[in-house]
């Protein structure tokens, strides 16, 4: 069976279609995130192909605010033991976006 070759238009195409998706999976709601959001500093879990630039844009469209800075962090998969079983945590991509004095998100 032949495979289909896949021409630069269509992987235009293909890659526009991931940019328009939704980057921001959820807020990263722990301890640790709600005493930075008291600093204005709010922590998201985004998707893998997300970068600062987008991740810039797709707040600005979602929460009228404008991000004075993203850091991003990605957490790799990791081994656990839990209940006497061994299985594997699922790594993720995080991003921490700072705001300007007065501006906040509301998370939900």
């Amino acid at each position: 069976m032949a495979t289909k070759k896949i021409t630069t238009e269509e992987k235009k195409v293909v890659e526009k279609k991931a940019a328009e998706a939704k980057l921001i999976i959820s807020p990263r709601i722990t301890e640790k995130a709600s005493m930075q959001s008291n600093a204005n500093a709010y922590t998201f879990v985004v998707t893998k192909n997300a970068t600062k630039h987008t991740l810039m844009e797709e707040i600005k469209k979602e929460y009228k605010v404008t991000p004075k800075a993203i850091n991003i962090v990605s957490l790799p998969r990791r081994n656990v033991f839990v209940r006497g079983k061994f299985g594997t945590q699922a790594g993720i991509k995080k991003a921490i976006v700072f705001l300007k004095k007065g501006d906040t998100i509301k998370l939900a």
